[in-house]
């Protein structure tokens, strides 16, 4: 039996936790010492299901333009750049700044090495700046950030989930655009909270398994009532 190989280490901004970066075969995982595994590259379903099902929605437009907020190890990013056609822009947010070169010269292979699409714009940073920059306008925005709505890694992710975060969300789409958001688990609350923010809401239950096996993930997609 092969070990695993540590990698790579990175401490998530504004906390003083960390993230570790291993192999064990060809496998990839990130983790955070005391929570367990964030991810690995074997299990994927849910991350591309996150893009595949917020781009059905919007398969009308012809020059999409998706923000996608956490990169992950790349298949929701990889995945978006499939399906929303060759006039795409997508714009992925990344906070800790090693996962973007993790990315890039370590894990890239698995998802397809989704950073070097030409479409692909990485900024490295919170997506709340991204959010909140006047004249953002995305036809769509895609959050996999913390572990969901409950933010239990970052306290300033809270923002994000917030009544306030969601009206600065809403008027960050443009007419028709949708915003979806990934959670490892059901948050009645934070739907509730969509909707009195102005937003009509989906929920989609997700497998990580493509085979449809492991643990419920959930995947609410929203769209500004008025539109």
């Amino acid at each position: 039996m092969k070990p695993s190989i540590h990698l790579g280490t990175a401490t998530i901004p504004d906390t003083n936790k960390q993230m570790l970066l291993y192999q064990h075969d060809v496998k990839f995982s990130i983790s955070i010492p005391g929570r367990g595994e964030l991810m690995n590259s074997r299990v994927n379903g849910s991350e591309k299901a996150l893009a595949e099902l917020t781009c059905e929605r919007i398969k009308g437009v012809a020059k999409p333009r998706l923000l996608i907020g956490g990169l992950g190890m790349g298949f929701t990013l990889a995945s978006a750049l499939k399906a929303s056609g060759p006039n795409a822009e997508v714009v992925v947010a990344e906070l800790v700044p090693e996962v973007v070169e993790w990315n890039r010269e370590l894990i890239g292979e698995p998802a397809g090495h989704p950073l070097s699409d030409p479409r692909t714009t990485v900024y490295v940073g919170d997506v709340r700046d991204l959010l909140c920059k006047p004249g953002s306008g995305f036809d769509a925005i895609m959050l996999d950030v913390d572990n969901g709505p409950e933010a239990l890694i970052r306290r300033e992710n809270d923002w994000i989930y917030s009544a306030a975060g969601l009206r600065t969300i809403s008027r960050s789409l443009r007419p028709g655009g949708v915003l979806s958001v990934w959670s490892a688990g059901p948050d009645r609350l934070f739907v509730k909270r969509m909707k009195q923010a102005g937003f009509r809401v989906d929920e989609r239950v997700v497998r990580p398994h493509r085979a449809g096996k492991g643990a419920r993930h959930f995947i609410w997609f929203a769209t500004p009532a008025e539109s």
